[in-house]
């Protein structure tokens, strides 16, 4: 088993086609807003102004408590360069969640909450066979985490408020073949298991109402690095040639959770229906390169020199996601809600991987609410993702020296179901 083999392990450790975002983020914090492309920055919608922008918190008329969990249904394709078999991702459903309450008092001027959210992950797993398998056969990637908030109303128009980011669970779990055959002529597999240590990070904005027509807000989400610090390195199947070559048992790795700022307007041209426009800034430019270091020595495919670390170049550009939605008031009870975003990948060409096949994508959504009574209600979403087809050439990864990946065309679709349920009080 060569180095270079267990570098594509690494590049699929922390990393992975996101369902309703660029990279490896997702953007699935709200039902409501789900619904209306994802927008909510200028808005002061529900509970989920926590996630969106805690300064609008203060302005949200009710407090309550509020669930939701989604679906991803990924379908992704992929053809090897010059190959004539297209390859199927198996499918795959990934459940990221959302929770948030909400308290204070009636007529008060702050706000106070505790949301539970999942800005980062993935779950793919690909077809048996397929021509990249000793890259990545599958790969599950969790992110949750955990914000204290507090919000402040200055004035009847505007409103501040913060929270705390905890990364509260990080978690990931990798597995590829390895080109080392045993006696029945069955590839041997490798299995990269870690989780990463708690860090802090923290969720800001503010919220102004000029009147009762026209909202605008700005927030800002920092960046959290995430480490994983002696993750399991498992090898099963290999020869004894090649187990002789590795002998590592655990890695660290640092993955960049990466800080972004959003604008949002808001513009209610009466009393049912609310419009809004966000555009997200998000600084995946952080995101250079990935290193791994392992506990033991192993050999380098290129200089036959033992080695304890390694890196695999990532480059990542910083990128920007438009969107828009709206919600009309159908009846008292029923809230119905259509929207759409354009996301620019921050993959350049060259550097696409097995594990983040990422592209410009476009996204439209749907949407429904409605009440029973006057404390619960049920949101309903669906987004339907479209990522672009994306090649990468042999030519591409000798030109930009990123070799430990496969050449081929990727076209990726995904379908987000989703729900929600409000308590308020």
């Amino acid at each position: 088993m060569k180095f270079k083999s267990l570098l594509l392990v690494g590049g699929a450790l922390l990393t992975g086609t996101a369902a309703s975002a660029g990279g490896y983020q997702v953007t699935l914090a709200g039902q409501k807003n789900n619904g209306m492309g994802g927008v909510g920055v200028g808005l002061s919608l529900d509970q989920a102004a926590m996630f969106y922008n805690p300064g609008a918190l203060a302005m949200v008329k009710e407090r309550g408590v509020q669930l939701g969990v989604n679906g991803t249904i990924a379908r992704q394709a992929f053809r090897a360069e010059n190959g004539s078999t297209q390859r199927e991702l198996q499918n795959t459903t990934t459940t990221p969640f959302n929770l948030y309450a909400g308290f204070g008092p009636t007529e008060g001027k702050f706000r106070a909450g505790i949301a539970v959210y999942t800005p980062f992950g993935n779950k793919l797993q690909y077809a048996d066979g397929w021509e990249g398998r000793f890259a990545l056969t599958q790969i599950d990637l969790k992110a949750i985490y955990v914000q204290p908030t507090f919000s402040y109303a200055v004035t009847e128009n505007l409103s501040v408020g913060a929270g705390l980011m905890v990364l509260a669970l990080g978690s990931v779990n990798l597995q590829r073949d390895v080109p080392s055959q045993d006696s029945e002529g069955k590839f041997g597999s490798i299995e990269l298991d870690g989780k990463a240590k708690n860090k802090l990070g923290f969720n800001a904005g503010v919220f102004f109402k000029p009147s009762e027509k026209l909202s605008l807000g700005i927030s800002y989400r920092s960046k959290i690095d995430a480490q994983v610090e002696d993750g399991d390195v498992t090898f099963t199947g290999l020869s004894n040639t090649a187990a002789a070559s590795f002998q590592a048992t655990k890695f660290n790795a640092t993955l960049p959770l990466p800080a972004t700022t959003s604008i949002g307007i808001g513009i209610m041209p009466n009393e049912k229906l609310t419009i809004g426009l966000d555009v997200n800034f998000v600084e995946w430019s952080a995101y250079r390169t990935l290193r791994f270091d392992f506990d033991k020595p192993i050999s380098d495919s290129k200089t036959g020199l033992p080695t304890t670390f390694s890196e695999s170049k990532r480059n990542y550009d910083d990128a920007l996601t438009f969107r828009i939605g709206g919600q009309y008031q159908v009846t008292s009870g029923l809230t119905v809600r259509a929207g759409g975003t354009y996301d620019n990948s921050p993959v350049k060409d060259g550097f696409l991987t097995p594990e983040t096949p990422d592209a410009d994508r476009i996204t439209g959504t749907l949407g429904a609410s409605y009440k029973f009574g006057e404390k619960f209600s049920v949101d309903l979403s669906t987004q339907f993702v479209n990522l672009k087809k994306r090649t990468i050439t042999q030519q591409d990864l000798l030109n930009n020296g990123t070799t430990d990946r496969v050449a081929g065309t990727y076209k990726t679709q995904v379908v987000v179901p989703g729900i929600g349920l409000n308590y308020t009080f």
